[in-house]
């Protein structure tokens, strides 16, 4: 027995040896599916799917519910925006002008962007390693420069003096605690980024929703109208090349207006025509989800079970529309009566001007799973970005009539003929305000002109000092977002807005 116990024994003991020792093997085996910066950028498939997600950081920002949605920030802010969702703490800060930096939509644009501007940065590094068709690799990179200018231009408009950061980063990285960069810098950065992205061969338009050539000058055009109001005051030399960019792609004939407002909210329309550039949804996979947030609370219309009541536009801002303006008629841009969700021949009256124009009505009457995307960049802003900028430069000429006159002439008001050069300026304005409204646009108008539209008087009132219809007045401190309060802390080269 003795020699039988000894026997085992040793097989026990080679077999422990041989099992730890496969073991070993097996943990300082390296898993070839895992990927990693090092070894990822080695095929043209790695290359689009690289730059491919840099584009999902710009959904984040429109989630909704009944916290609200980070998206509606810069609409409370213009003072035109209501809301019935109490619960939504973040929007009556800012709605109220009591904002903190403890707003969690603030810190979702933040992190949400810079997580952009890192994959950009990422692409941008490592695209060019790959062996590629040569052409291909220009218009990805090309992509990945707009989509990093994109993200920097929303950024330095909401916070101001912010880091800007152009390589790839690591726990290790230099600039993983950054100092803010100038202003201007951010903004020279971003049109060089945008230049790049302008040479790179890209299509004019394209019906997939990636970054096109009409897209990059549009934006361009903008950034363009930004730089010579505030806070830069850069005046008639970029006024000059924000209507030469906006007239390239008018010049073009890639684009035009929709002859119905219905085309704005119909998933058959998306990225063509009048869509020059959106962010993409898919419904079923990706499905946009601002639907609860523009329905109203509890009515019971939709086949969404949050009715949040989250935004809606105050009833002063919808009366001081034109009353023959077409946009401002039921179910154009707004819509105060829908019919009940168990019985569609039953009208219910919503008590308020709620938001048509991002209305998806398949899936709110059927489906709860949108298909709409979000509208970044319409040919209309781009038609009232030439209208406003050529006339800075020249005064009233006959395209910057044709521009504004031909969003005008959709919404069924007569052209405007004769004015001064003053006079055309705050029709273009006021042009800009009542069809952009919503599209996360108004606020970016305001503070880059320092003014805001008053609904009473339909005149335009200095930003600071302006009084919302409901009571609070604008100071300084509004002109910019204050920094989250978790940036500031986490990084103490980060200086907090004055007034936060």
């Amino acid at each position: 027995m003795n020699r039988i116990s000894k026997k085992y024994k040793l097989l026990l003991l080679l077999a422990g040896t041989m099992y730890f020792t496969s073991c070993s093997d097996f943990l300082n085996e390296s898993d070839p599916s895992s990927f990693t910066v090092e070894n990822y950028f080695t095929k043209p498939e790695h290359a689009r799917s690289s730059v491919n997600a840099i584009y999902a950081s710009m959904r984040d920002p429109l989630g909704s519910g009944f916290g609200g949605g980070p998206w509606m920030m810069t609409e409370f802010a213009t003072g035109l925006a209501a809301t019935d969702l109490g619960q939504a703490v973040n929007s009556y800060f800012i709605k109220d002008l009591r904002n903190t930096s403890d707003n969690s939509y603030g810190q979702n644009y933040w992190a949400s962007y810079y997580r952009g501007i890192g994959n950009a940065n990422l692409s941008i590094s490592k695209v060019p390693t790959i062996s590629m068709d040569a052409v291909e690799s220009k218009k990805l990179m090309g992509e990945a420069y707009f989509l990093r200018a994109f993200y920097y231009f929303n950024l330095v408009q909401m916070f101001g003096n912010i880091p800007l950061i152009t390589e790839p980063t690591s726990l290790q990285s230099e600039q993983l605690r950054p100092a803010a960069a100038p202003v201007e810098d951010v903004y020279n950065f971003i049109v060089e980024d945008l230049k790049l992205a302008e040479a790179a061969g890209l299509p004019w338009t394209d019906a997939t929703g990636k970054v096109s050539t009409g897209a990059v000058k549009s934006l361009l055009a903008k950034v363009y109208l930004t730089m010579a109001g505030y806070p830069l005051q850069k005046g008639a030399e970029y006024y000059t090349l924000a209507a030469q960019k906006a007239g390239e792609v008018i010049d073009s004939k890639q684009f035009r207006l929709f002859t119905t407002y219905d085309d704005l909210h119909n998933p058959a329309k998306k990225n063509v025509d009048e869509n020059i550039f959106m962010i993409q949804f898919r419904t079923q996979i990706l499905p946009s989800n601002w639907q609860v947030s523009i329905i109203p609370y509890n009515k019971n219309i939709s086949q969404y079970s949050d009715e949040t009541g989250g935004i809606y536009a105050t009833a002063d801002f919808v009366k001081s529309y034109d009353p023959a303006d077409l946009r401002v008629k039921e179910k154009q841009f707004f819509f105060t009566k829908f019919t009940n969700e168990t019985n569609r021949n039953q009208e219910v009256d919503l008590g308020g001007y709620f938001i048509y124009k991002h209305f998806d009505n398949v899936a709110q009457t059927s489906t709860a799973n949108s298909d709409l995307n979000w509208p970044v960049i319409r040919y209309a802003d781009v038609l009232l970005m030439y209208a406003e900028a050529s006339n800075e430069v020249s005064g009233p000429t006959a395209k910057a009539y044709e521009a504004v006159n031909a969003t005008r002439t959709r919404a069924q008001l007569p052209n405007l003929a004769g004015l001064s050069k003053d006079q055309l300026r705050e029709a273009v304005w006021k042009e800009r305000w009542y069809e952009l409204c919503f599209e996360n646009i108004t606020w970016f108008d305001m503070v880059r002109l320092r003014k805001a539209f008053n609904v009473t008087t339909k005149q335009f009132d200095d930003y600071v000092g302006h009084k919302f219809t409901y009571g609070p007045v604008v100071t300084a401190r509004e002109l910019l977002f204050p920094l989250p309060t978790s940036e500031v802390r986490n990084n103490t080269n980060l200086k907090q807005n004055t007034g936060y």
